[in-house]
């Protein structure tokens, strides 16, 4: 398949990213020190609500089943979710309020340096500890030492996930197993004595499409149910408090034919130690003295259909924003990001990631473009 070259649509860390979002809400709430790049208005209550997997994209090609959404559309804007753009990086990006290479939390699935095994982001390990992984503040932290109340409101398996403890800790935990307790418990934390920040956050979505694909059926009757917990939200709030919605990450759909299978093809895994991140954001981890060769046949396999880069390379054009020094080795030695709606799979190693339909993780505008929507609650939608 011959393809057009592409750029690639690079995150805007602390201009228009996550990062800047997590920031600006602090600044809204009046946390001194906190940049405000997205120049939000000042506030005495927030609340995000965060839809995992509803990127900007497919917000805007559903506008029949989400009219509340989509009405906010109009006036809303896109955001860059930052590499890669998935769950475990983009809510530890948010959480921290700041970009990847400096929060270290890099994708999927990462090295851990100097033991030859992978951490899993989602399903952690107990042999790691959480605050040692990602040690730097969360904005809930600076939002307490500042006087605002913080909670986060999400089902309660996630309270003490590895992934929380090392993104989101700081704030008071709300469990809200359903779409009608992640309302109220917001609603009622909300109505509490002022500053006060709520981080609502719901995951259906996004697993809705990597099972049955984000262009299924399936995926747009998931996504009315969305457009009326936003609508019941904001109604619910207390009047003043604004509402703001985003996400984690875009999504496309992976046909069968556009799957590179690195366990079926010697070439892809010729002197390679790990394989880390997923289909469409992979980190390649190489043996001693093999990253050049390794480098050349990642790129002649895949050709013009990935961006293929060295780690020194894809740390100096801004995939992860800038890299402290004790979170470099945590990035594969080659990165590998498709152009289009293609992915390495590992079908042998990785069963479940490479049976999934729906996919996410690159520098495409689909993967990067999530929406930043907005309402203050009582006086309809607000613009910036």
């Amino acid at each position: 398949m011959t393809m057009a070259v592409t750029e690639p649509t690079l995150p805007r860390y602390g201009q228009a990213c996550l990062d800047s979002l997590a920031t600006s809400l602090l600044a809204s709430l009046g946390v001194p020190g906190e940049p405000n790049p997205l120049d939000l208005p000042a506030t005495e209550r927030a609340c995000l609500l965060l839809i995992d997997g509803l990127g900007w994209e497919l917000l805007r090609a559903h506008p029949a089943a989400a009219p509340f959404l989509a009405e906010l559309a109009m006036t809303g804007a896109a955001l860059t979710a930052g590499f890669p753009a998935t769950t475990v990086t983009s809510l530890a990006t948010i959480g921290t309020g700041r970009p990847p290479g400096q929060h270290g939390m890099l994708g999927y699935q990462v090295a851990i340096p100097g033991t030859g095994a992978l951490l899993n982001g989602l399903r952690w390990d107990k042999g790691v500890d959480p605050l040692r992984w990602q040690p730097g503040s969360t904005i809930f932290d600076r939002a307490a030492a500042a006087g605002v109340r913080a909670l986060r409101v999400s089902p309660g398996q996630f309270r003490t996930s590895g992934l929380s403890l090392a993104a989101m800790r700081g704030a008071e935990y709300l469990s809200a197993d359903s779409l009608g307790a992640l309302v109220s418990r917001a609603a009622a934390g909300l109505a509490d004595e002022p500053p006060l920040l709520a981080v609502v956050y719901y995951g259906d979505l996004d697993g809705t499409g990597h099972v049955l694909g984000c262009g299924s059926d399936a995926w747009s009757y998931q996504l009315a149910h969305v457009d009326k917990l936003a609508e019941q939200l904001a109604g619910a709030l207390p009047a003043g408090t604004v509402l703001y919605v985003t996400a984690d990450h875009g999504m496309t759909d992976v046909p069968a034919e556009f799957r590179v299978d690195a366990d079926a093809m010697p070439e892809l895994r010729h002197g390679v130690a790990l394989l880390g991140g997923e289909p469409r954001a992979r980190h390649v981890y190489c043996r001693d003295g093999a990253s050049r060769d390794v480098l050349d046949a990642w790129t002649e396999v895949l050709g013009e259909r990935f961006w293929v880069a060295e780690r020194e390379q894809a740390v100096a054009d801004g995939w992860f924003g800038p890299v402290a020094g004790q979170f470099a080795r945590r990035i594969g030695d080659v990165l590998a990001a498709p152009r289009g709606p293609w992915a390495v799979v590992a079908t042998k190693a990785e069963p479940k990631e490479s049976a999934l339909l729906g996919m996410h993780g690159s520098l495409t505008q689909s993967d990067q473009l999530v929406p930043l929507l907005s309402q203050v609650s009582g006086l309809g939608a607000c613009t910036r």
